[in-house]
């Protein structure tokens, strides 16, 4: 399940691309199969051992995507894109100025007691004229979330803060980036964690919350056109999360457009 919209937010074979607190590898997978050097990025070491077997598994079955730039970038010796997970500290970052021509950050910085270290740092990794693409909870869902169940975000490693569109944009331009556009998605992902919250948020043996798990893991498989109309509604109401794009600013002389000629 992506949260990160493709279409708004273009990877090209041969971009370098940073998955910052990549998680299970969803983000990550699919830039590998667009062709990019994708670089998966965790705190957990655990979280990337089984991205790295996706990886290997990816290439082995040809859906890792053609390394198709003749820069010296970084390939695979079949000539795929490459890919690799490290682990690390979002708020110290191992990788040098400028390094990546994209940076995804999908519901990161929400756990991150020093957030604007984060996304300063996420500037400072991100190429000039490179895209980043910064997802968070959005605020209503998350409020209610919080409000239903202390379970849901007093956890080691939970959620430390409720963002507003306002406040992560402002971090954002603090750091340098200027945002282009923004979405929500997920909303029909809203209703389950609130029941998830009401009945228990480990209790997934519940009956309702059983019942609409199934829903969605049907939805995610089959994308019927019925329910894909009702996100599309629900999406600006009560989707799950924000979806900011931002880029940051060229250098002189460099031009105004977001990386490899596409337009803010």
């Amino acid at each position: 399940m992506l949260t990160v919209d493709f279409a708004r937010f273009p990877v090209r074979p041969g971009d370098r691309v940073l998955d910052v607190g990549c998680g299970g590898g969803r983000h990550a997978f699919e830039v590998y199969r667009h062709g990019a050097n994708v670089v998966a990025f965790d705190l957990d070491p655990a979280e990337l051992i089984p991205v790295t077997g996706m990886f290997d598994a990816m290439r082995e079955a040809g859906e890792a995507g053609p390394q198709a730039v003749p820069d010296g970038r970084q390939a695979e010796p079949d000539g795929t894109a490459a890919a690799t997970a490290i682990s690390g500290d979002a708020t110290a970052m191992p990788f040098g100025d400028g390094s990546f021509d994209r940076v995804i950050a999908a519901e990161v910085f929400e756990h991150i007691l020093d957030d604007q270290r984060a996304i300063n740092e996420l500037a400072r990794v991100l190429r000039p004229g490179g895209l980043a693409a910064i997802t968070v909870p959005s605020w209503l869902p998350e409020r209610i979330c919080w409000a239903l169940s202390t379970e849901y975000h007093e956890v080691p490693g939970g959620h430390v803060r409720i963002y507003t569109r306002v406040e992560l944009e402002a971090k954002l331009a603090r750091a340098g980036l200027e945002v282009g556009w923004h979405h929500h998605a997920h909303g029909l992902h809203s209703p389950y964690w609130w029941l998830k919250c009401a009945v228990g948020v480990h209790n997934d043996k519940h009956r309702l919350a059983s019942a609409y798990h199934r829903l969605l893991v049907w939805d995610i498989m089959r994308k019927p056109a019925a329910t894909r109309l009702a996100e599309q509604a629900l999406n600006p109401l009560i989707g799950k999360s924000l979806v900011v794009y931002a880029v940051k600013s060229p250098g002189p002389g460099q031009g105004g457009t977001s990386g490899r000629g596409a337009p803010l």
